[in-house]
């Protein structure tokens, strides 16, 4: 039975209750299940495993499967509802692994970070599939990804190409000029705009094969301060691709990107860029309903780059952390970060050295997008509230106007008037929701979001359950299933 997957152990089984529950919610069949257990298995190299409906049935009736099954099915699971299904919640035995296989605890050294991103990005660009990259790709959460993270701000060596090393024998070195530099430079700021305008299904592939052909030229000898852009342009990159890859649902893939951008940015001495690759991650935290480690990264973030983030910057940490503290219920602690994000704002722009391109997005309009949702998951937090409803509406109109004004950040427009739907959800105003997120169908339609689209679903289900029998929702159903159709995968 070496096929099986399983420890063969069946004396004394129970019914996996947990199992049991996640399986009948994910609307899968056993048999469809089974595929996918024996699709992923493949994909990573595992190809004595074979799953089949009977054997479906055994773990739901309690028998215990063997690794990599456990992973396996957590990964599936994630994926199915976007948010971190550990091996434990499903009831299952996990093997220990060290932390190096997690694939978050990695080494800080210069080196190493240039190989992990090199060998990621190019299975990456081989595999292109949904969610999975490897024998090592897993969500982590809790301490687990914490802990790892927190050594960001520990002072490591310099590595032989800060100290100008030279080339190792017989390794002829390539000297970028400060032309090629800054047109990699200027490339991923450019990226970065298609994203902002079109989302993260249209262009993540490409960024992808920049950030490898990137980390080709940080394996030649370069000096100090090649080197450094060149970590920077990295960092740059891989968090770009994170987060292309969490706005199309690949929760795994976008965590690891998140994790080598952060090693990017270390190398690199830059501690404000390392700052909102946290922020990313923080958000994805929130995303995958783990408030509180999203508050942690923010912190961390915050704490990293206390002595040397522009106004703009501290203004984005202060309104994640506010949605932080909203998701976990602290409203008095939520609107205090509000109140510093708004009032660092003010002090936007009156920096005298120019700021990063990587923080242009963060305008009026997304500081009251941001603020917005805060006030909006309090009201969600807090049963519904129409109280935190009421103060979630004039800032989220505000953003809402200011984002119709702006036609590179399409994504964010269409994220607020998605949040503006909800809000009026919230107050028991049917109609203009309704209203609202046919606006948000329109801009959807333009942008290859994952994220919007299915923001925009769980809003518009939300009010075909609490006012089915209302027009304007019933349209607005009927339009989005006709335009808006979920049959599109994710690449």
């Amino acid at each position: 039975m070496g096929g099986s997957g399983t420890d063969g152990t069946n004396a004394g089984k129970r019914p996996n209750e947990q199992l049991g529950s996640w399986f009948v919610r994910s609307g899968w069949s056993k048999g469809e299940l089974a595929r996918q257990v024996n699709r992923r298995a493949r994909q990573m190299g595992a190809h004595h495993i074979s799953t089949d409906t009977s054997r479906v049935r055994r773990w739901l009736d309690g028998e215990q499967p063997r690794e990599p099954i456990p992973r396996i099915l957590s990964e599936l699971f994630s994926e199915r509802f976007g948010s971190v299904v550990a091996v434990e919640d499903l009831g299952l035995r996990t093997a220990h692994q060290s932390p190096s296989v997690s694939g978050v605890d990695l080494p800080w050294a210069g080196p190493q970070t240039v190989s992990l991103l090199s060998e990621f990005s190019r299975s990456d660009l081989m595999l292109a599939r949904r969610g999975f990259l490897g024998t090592s790709l897993s969500l982590a959460a809790g301490p687990s990804l914490i802990e790892p993270m927190q050594r960001w701000l520990v002072p490591t060596p310099a590595s032989g190409s800060d100290r100008g090393e030279p080339p190792a024998p017989g390794r002829r070195p390539y000297r970028l000029s400060r032309a090629e530099l800054e047109m990699l430079e200027s490339t991923t700021a450019m990226f970065r705009k298609w994203d902002a305008q079109c989302g993260g299904g249209l262009r993540r592939k490409a960024v992808v094969g920049q950030l490898h052909e990137v980390t080709d030229l940080l394996q030649e000898a370069q000096p100090a301060d090649t080197s450094r852009r060149l970590f920077r342009c990295a960092a740059e990159l891989a968090q770009l691709a994170g987060w292309m890859s969490y706005d199309v649902g690949l929760q795994p893939t976008a965590q690891k990107y998140f994790v080598l951008a952060l090693h990017a940015a270390k190398e690199a001495g830059d501690k404000p860029l390392g700052s909102y690759v946290l922020s990313s991650m923080s958000r994805q935290m929130i995303h995958l309903g783990r408030p509180d480690d999203a508050l942690e990264l923010i912190h961390l973030a915050q704490y990293g780059s206390r002595d040397c983030a522009t106004a703009r910057t501290q203004a984005m940490l202060y309104a994640m952390e506010a949605r932080a503290y909203a998701n976990m219920g602290q409203p008095g602690k939520c609107k205090r970060a509000v109140r510093m994000a708004e009032d660092t704002f003010v002090d936007a722009g009156l920096d005298d050295e120019p700021e990063p391109d990587w923080i242009r997005f963060f305008t009026e309009a997304e500081l009251n997008g941001e603020n917005s949702h805060s006030f909006r998951d309090l009201a969600y937090v807090a049963g519904r509230s129409p109280t935190y409803a009421s103060l979630a509406e004039p800032v989220m109109r505000r953003a809402v106007d200011l984002f119709s004004e702006d036609r590179e950040h399409q994504r964010s427009y269409a994220l607020n008037l998605v949040g503006m739907a909800t809000v009026h959800l919230l107050k028991r105003e049917p109609e203009q929701a309704g209203a609202r997120a046919e606006d948000a169908l329109a801009v959807a339609r333009r942008v290859r979001s994952e994220r919007v689209n299915t923001r925009l679903r769980k809003t518009v289900d939300t009010a075909v359950r609490d006012f089915g029998d209302v027009p304007e929702v019933t349209r607005i159903a009927e339009l989005l299933a006709e335009q808006l159709p979920e049959t599109a995968e994710a690449v």
